[in-house]
C-alpha cells in the first residue's frame, strides 16, 4: 500500500509517497494552473504498488484562489426580512485604523440578490411563524433568479433551525441541481455577521469545488487511487463526499499540511513549542505550534471573506522565492507582494522572466548552485539572474551585490513580521520557542530570521523542500461537529454535557468510523467579545478551571473569582494514520568545508557555519555564528554559538 501527499503550490506542486514500511520518495514539478500537473500521475503510477487501498491526500488551493479572484458561483442569499444589509453593514470597523481611504472587500454575493423572508425566530422560539405561501414565495423568486448556490441565514437559526430546515427542504426539491448552503447546518453558532458570511463562502465555493474535486476523484481513480482524500484548513483531511459538503473548511487547505508535517518533526526530537515559516515560490506562510499541538481559531477572514470556521492560525504574506523585486515611487527597495510564478518564473529559470525576483538574488549571492536543478530537470542561469538584479540595481544606484542582499533583507523583514503577527502579538514570546524553516527557499532564511526574533534555536525538517506534501500524506482523518450552548459553567453538572455532546459523538462516530472522540467546549468571561476552546471533561467546574488556566497562559492573566461561560461545544474526531519512517543511512560524511550534500552527513556530525547544505529539495545556509547538529531523523538542530 502507498500513500501519497501532494501539495499544489503557486510555483511548484510536491509530491511526497511512503509505503506500508515506512519508506519514502520525494518529487518536485512545476505547477499547472487551475489543473494538478500531469506529472504528479506519472510519479503514482510510477511509485503506486497497485493496492486497492493506495491512498491519495491532496492540498488544495481552489477554495482560496476562488475567495481572492472572486471566481466562485452566483449566490442567493436567503435571510430574515429586515436583515438584508447585514454583509454590508458588517461590524461597523474599519478595514484600517488610520488609512480612510482603504474600504472594506465586498461581500460575495449582491445586493439586489438577497432575498428577506417574512419569519422570525427568538431565543425562545418562533416571533412570527414561517408560513406555507411565504416557502412558495422564496422557492418562486429563487427560480426566477436561476442562481449557482443558495445561502439560507435565518436569525436565530443556530438556536432553533425550524424555519432553515422547512427552507432548506422545499428549496433543494424545486432546484435539485443547485447546491443549498444553511447556516444551522454550517454553522449553528451565535454572531450573525461571521456565520451569515460563512455559510455564503460555503454556497460561493461549492460548484467550483464540487466540479474540481469530481475531476480529480476520476483522475485519481483512473491512476489506482482508491482513497481520495482532501486536507481542510483544521490540519486534518476529509473524504472527497465530505469536501464536498464542506467546501469553506478547505480555505487554507495547502498551508495547513505544512504545519502538520511541522508537528511530526517536532515530535520526533521532543520540541513541542515551535514558529514555523513555509517559504515556498509564491509567498510564505508562518504559522505556530504550542505544547505539539497546531494554534487554531475560529475567527478569521480569507480575501476580506469571513470565516469562522476552525482553522490553523496562519498568516501568508507575499515573500516566496519568485517574489519580485521593485523600487517604488520613493526610490526604496521592495519585495512581493507579486510573484513571476511557474511562468515565466525568476528570470534565472530561463522561461522568458526579466524581473528580478528573491530566488535571482540568491544565486547572484552563491547561495544557490547553478549545477543543482530546482525541479522538473530545471537549471538554474546566473548571467540571467545577474541581469536581471543590475538592471533594480542601477535604478537604485546600488552595486548588484548590495542590491541582491536588500532583496534578501527586505524578504528576511517581511517573514519575521509574519512571525510575529502569530506569536508576540499573541503574547508568545518567539525567545522560548524553536524555528522551523520549510518549503524550498526556507532553510536559506533560518538563522537570519532566528536572530531577528531573538531566538537560538532551529529545525531544518528531512525532506523540508517538500514538507508539507508530507504533512498531507501523514495527516489524520479529521471531523468537527459545533453546537450553541450558552451556559454557565458553574451550572453545568456531567449529564448536561453529555446531553449536550451526545448527538455530535455519533454523528461524528457515523462520519469518522473508528474515529478518537475529543470533547471541548469555548469558553469566555461574560461580556468578552471572543471565546478560548478547552477540554471538555468532568463537569462545568473543571471546564471553567482549565479555561482559567488557559487564559493565564495566553494573556497573562485571569479572574477565577468571575463566572465562565461556556458559549459552545465543539467534537471532534479523529482518526491517526501510518507515520513514515525519518531515519539516516549508516555511513557518511563527518565534515564540511564551504559546501556539502546534506544527504551525504552522518547523524551526530556537527556543522559549523557559514557554509552551505545542499539537499534536493532545498538549500540549507548557516551563518556565522551558528552551528548545525545531523538528527539520526535526517533534521538539522540549528542553534546560536
Amino acid at each position: 500500500m502507498s500513500r501519497f501527499g501532494v501539495d499544489v503550490g503557486g510555483t511548484f506542486t510536491d509530491i511526497v509517497s511512503f509505503d506500508d514500511g515506512g519508506r519514502i520518495a520525494t518529487a518536485k514539478v512545476r505547477s499547472t494552473r487551475g489543473a494538478v500537473p500531469p506529472a504528479v500521475w506519472n510519479a503514482v503510477e510510477h511509485r503506486g504498488d497497485g493496492s486497492p487501498d493506495s491512498a491519495l491526500v491532496h492540498g488544495s488551493t481552489v477554495a482560496t484562489n476562488a475567495l481572492l479572484e472572486r471566481s466562485g458561483g452566483r449566490v442567493v442569499l436567503v435571510t430574515t426580512a429586515g436583515f438584508e444589509d447585514l454583509l454590508w453593514l458588517r461590524r461597523q470597523d474599519r478595514a484600517d485604523l488610520y488609512d480612510l481611504s482603504i474600504g472594506h472587500a465586498p461581500p460575495l454575493v449582491e445586493r439586489s440578490d438577497v432575498i428577506g423572508v417574512h419569519e422570525r425566530m427568538g431565543a425562545a422560539g418562533p416571533v412570527r411563524v414561517l408560513a406555507e405561501a411565504e416557502v412558495d414565495r422564496v422557492v418562486a423568486e429563487l427560480r426566477r433568479r436561476d442562481p449557482e448556490g443558495v445561502a439560507i441565514s435565518l436569525l436565530f437559526g443556530f438556536r432553533d433551525p425550524t424555519h432553515e430546515r422547512r427552507l432548506a427542504e422545499a428549496i433543494r426539491m424545486a432546484l435539485p441541481s443547485v447546491p443549498v448552503a444553511a447556516s444551522s447546518e454550517v454553522l449553528p453558532v451565535f454572531r450573525e455577521y461571521e456565520r451569515t458570511g460563512t455559510v455564503v463562502a460555503e454556497a460561493y465555493l461549492r460548484p467550483l469545488v464540487s466540479g474540481y474535486l469530481s475531476r480529480m476523484r476520476r483522475d485519481a481513480g483512473a491512476h489506482g487511487i482508491a482513497d481520495l482524500r482532501v486536507m481542510a484548513s483544521n490540519g486534518g483531511t476529509l473524504s472527497v463526499s465530505q469536501a464536498e459538503e464542506r467546501a469553506a473548511a478547505l480555505a487554507l487547505s495547502g498551508p495547513a499540511g505544512g504545519v502538520e508535517g511541522a508537528r511530526l518533526v517536532g515530535a520526533l526530537i521532543d520540541a513541542g513549542d515551535l514558529l514555523t515559516v513555509d517559504m515556498g515560490g509564491t509567498s510564505a506562510d508562518a504559522s505556530v505550534i504550542l505544547d505539539g499541538r497546531p494554534l487554531t481559531q475560529t475567527a478569521g477572514e480569507v480575501g476580506g471573506v469571513p470565516l469562522a470556521l476552525p482553522h490553523i492560525v496562519i498568516e501568508t504574506v507575499g515573500a516566496g522565492g519568485g517574489s519580485v523585486a521593485w523600487a517604488d515611487r520613493g526610490g526604496a527597495l521592495r519585495v512581493g507582494p507579486r510573484s513571476a510564478g511557474a511562468v515565466p518564473g525568476p528570470a534565472c529559470y530561463g522561461l522568458g522572466g526579466s524581473e528580478p525576483t528573491v530566488t535571482d538574488a540568491a544565486l547572484v549571492l552563491g547561495w544557490l548552485d547553478p549545477a543543482q536543478p530546482l525541479a522538473d530537470d530545471l537549471v538554474l542561469r546566473p548571467e540571467l539572474a545577474h541581469r536581471a538584479v543590475a538592471s533594480l540595481a542601477e535604478a537604485l544606484r546600488l552595486t548588484v551585490e548590495r542590491c541582491a542582499e536588500g532583496i534578501i533583507d527586505v524578504a528576511t523583514a517581511t517573514m519575521v513580521r509574519a512571525l510575529r503577527r502569530v506569536s508576540v502579538e499573541r503574547g508568545l514570546d518567539p525567545r522560548l520557542m524553536t524555528l522551523v524553516a520549510f518549503g524550498g527557499a526556507g532553510p536559506m532564511f533560518t538563522c537570519r530570521m532566528a536572530e531577528q526574533l531573538g531566538m537560538r534555536r532551529a529545525i531544518v525538517p528531512p525532506f523540508a523542500g517538500v514538507l508539507s506534501a508530507l504533512g498531507l500524506a501523514a495527516a489524520p482523518a479529521r471531523i468537527e461537529f459545533v453546537s450553541s450552548l450558552h451556559r454557565r459553567a458553574a451550572g453545568l453538572d456531567a449529564g448536561a454535557l453529555e446531553d449536550a455532546f451526545g448527538p455530535m459523538e455519533r454523528e461524528a462516530s457515523a462520519e469518522l468510523p473508528g474515529g478518537e472522540i475529543e470533547r471541548l467546549a469555548d469558553c469566555r468571561y461574560p461580556g468578552q467579545g471572543y471565546e478560548l476552546s478547552v477540554p471538555a471533561t468532568g463537569d462545568g467546574d473543571r471546564v471553567a478551571s482549565a479555561f482559567h488556566r488557559l487564559h493565564e497562559e495566553r494573556f497573562g492573566h485571569s479572574a477565577p473569582d468571575r463566572p465562565v461561560e461556556v458559549v459552545n461545544v465543539r467534537t471532534v474526531a479523529v482518526r491517526r494514520g501510518r507515520i513514515p519512517a525519518l531515519a539516516l543511512p549508516d555511513g557518511g560524511r563527518t565534515s564540511v568545508v564551504g559546501r556539502a550534500p546534506l544527504r551525504e552527513l552522518r547523524a551526530g556530525t556537527v556543522v559549523t557555519g557559514p557554509c552551505m547544505l545542499d539537499a534536493s529539495d532545498c538549500t540549507v545556509r548557516l551563518e556565522a555564528g551558528w552551528t548545525g547538529t545531523v538528527h539520526e531523523a535526517g533534521a538539522l538542530i540549528v542553534e546560536r554559538i
